[in-house]
């Protein structure tokens, strides 16, 4: 997932606003506010955690939660929602308006006070254990599948969750969904990974990655991760994030001159820049090359919907994997949403008015798993 760097909050945006008196600012202002439960902010410390590579060394998972978890008489968790950003996210980049605003809020279809949700900041990413923290370039080697146990280990010996009633993800945390359906088939009721395809990290996909991590490590001022000051290959990973994100359309709508295009990026990049460390990054795009679904698939034993968009750069529709793979999946469905003025490329996973209408289907169909 590309991160909304630039997203402001509407009750932020409120008091910026200019209005008659006083009254009516906070009146908006409480309008504005979120209407589903403040999450709980916290850390888990992994120790010894061991990481595929044989490297070891603690962790620390931060996360939030909203809601409180509900166990069944056996002890079995009943309401736990488990919901992983992706690339260069971090839990927050889920609780905006137009994710947790529009399913966790009173009535909504994962009301925060009916269910239990976890956003956990993968490792190398948020305020969890990354590089940037000191290690640099000797931080250990990570790949999906050590966040995929990161995160089960989070859920676990953490939080006290022993099953999850939906495990959903975006961009990285879609691929990390296709993962906890094989690695863990029987911890969850259902599966929702959006925006994302169940083979390797190959074609196009795997070639804009490259891009990002050769302009790394082949810049001189990386100086093998020990930089004082950011390299300016962090510039060309910011760019080709920019290009990744939104869709052709509304790139050319927002910026119609060749100066509104290169303010644009420009202001993009500049945030980037300001925002992101280079190893930080790196680490990020190499853990994908791990990623391998496909031997598995039929090992997915929970209902499982796929959404995608076709306007989606990084998993475009046109390909037609994900229609073909999803055959292989016992109890799994493909959905590619068509372009339209309602869609935005990759980053629509956010934005769950487009797609929610899949996930009460899903709920509906995995009601009966419910342990």
């Amino acid at each position: 997932m590309i991160p909304a760097r630039h997203a402001i909050s509407a009750s932020l945006a409120l008091a910026f606003t200019l209005v008659a008196g006083a009254g009516l600012v906070a009146e908006q202002a409480q309008r504005a506010a979120p209407a589903y439960p403040a999450p709980v902010q916290g850390d888990f410390v992994l120790k010894n955690f061991h990481f595929r590579s044989g490297e070891t060394m603690d962790v620390k998972m931060h996360y939030r939660t909203i809601g409180t978890p509900q166990k069944n008489a056996q002890g079995v968790t009943t309401n736990a929602v488990l919901a992983m950003h992706g690339t260069g996210g971090s839990g927050a980049s889920l609780v905006v308006p137009s994710f947790a605003g529009e399913l966790m809020s009173p009535g909504g279809l994962l009301d925060g006070t009916k269910f239990y949700i976890i956003f956990p900041d993968d490792i190398g990413h948020g305020q969890s254990t990354k590089p940037s923290d000191g290690l640099h370039a000797k931080f250990p080697h990570y790949g999906y599948l050590d966040m995929v146990e990161a995160e089960y280990q989070l859920l676990t010996q953490g939080l006290g969750v022993n099953h999850a009633r939906l495990v959903m993800g975006t961009s990285m945390g879609a691929m990390h969904t296709w993962l906890w359906g094989e690695e863990h088939p029987d911890f969850m009721d259902a599966l929702m990974p959006l925006a994302s395809l169940p083979i390797q990290i190959s074609g196009r996909n795997r070639a804009w990655r490259r891009v990002i991590i050769d302009a790394i490590t082949h810049d001189p001022e990386w100086k093998n991760g020990e930089y004082t000051t950011q390299p300016q290959s962090l510039r060309i990973a910011e760019e080709m994030l920019y290009l990744a994100s939104s869709n052709t359309i509304l790139r050319q709508k927002a910026s119609p001159t060749l100066k509104q295009a290169d303010q644009s990026l420009d202001s993009y990049v500049a945030n980037g820049m300001r925002t992101s460390d280079a190893n930080d990054v790196l680490y990020a795009f190499r853990a994908s090359e791990d990623y391998d679904p496909g031997p598995k698939l039929e090992q997915i034993k929970a209902p499982l919907y796929a959404v995608n968009t076709y306007d989606d750069i990084i998993n475009p529709g046109e390909l037609g994997i994900l229609e073909k793979e999803i055959t292989r999946v016992p109890k799994g469905k493909a959905v590619v949403i068509p372009l339209s003025d309602k869609t935005a490329g990759h980053g629509t996973h956010t934005m769950a008015a487009v797609w929610k209408q899949y996930l009460e289907e899903l709920l509906k169909t995995s009601a009966s798993s419910q342990k």
